[in-house]
């Protein structure tokens, strides 16, 4: 199943009264929904590669510690995995606590598991933010830099990799 944001745009017949009767207008909802997913699933991906999201990091990404991810890239490569009710704790401008791993040293990875890492609503809902100021401290990331990051199924965390650091 895959879920989706269902906007209403058309009232009711009662909700149109409602809004006539209060002296107000109309004000589209929204609502998310699952649906039967026709396109073929996803690839699995890649052992080797399987960085779903690549980003190159912004000035806008380091300073305020906040990684902005897409709409559909949140959507396809994490929301997917979730419940609906987890999809709609952040739908409902909640912080949802993640579990993330750095594998950048694929030896030794890290486990964050604080209330500094989260994802959460953007202030538009063309993107979502992932609060990772523990990591950005510790890697020392900078504004190009190229990250990657993908949910794990198995284990319900985010995983993260550090791809090329901008010299």
């Amino acid at each position: 199943m895959k879920k989706i944001l269902f906007y209403n745009f058309i009232p009711t017949k009662s909700e149109e009264e409602a809004a006539k009767a209060s002296n107000t207008q109309f004000k589209a909802s929204r609502a998310l929904v699952e649906i039967r997913d026709l396109s073929p699933p996803p690839p699995p991906p890649d052992p080797n590669h399987p960085w779903q999201i690549r980003k190159r990091l912004t000035t806008s990404d380091v300073a305020h510690r906040r990684l902005a991810l897409s709409h559909n890239d949140t959507f396809d490569h994490i929301f997917r995995y979730w419940t609906t009710d987890m999809v709609n704790y952040v739908l409902m401008g909640t912080k949802a606590p993640v579990v993330l791993w750095d594998l950048t040293d694929e030896n030794h990875p890290l486990r964050y598991r604080t209330e500094n890492i989260y994802l959460e609503r953007g202030s538009k809902d063309e993107f979502y933010v992932l609060g990772w100021m523990d990591l950005i401290s510790n890697l020392l990331l900078n504004p190009g830099d190229e990250i990657g990051l993908y949910w794990d199924v198995r284990s319900g965390t985010l995983q993260f990799k550090l791809l090329h650091r901008e010299t």
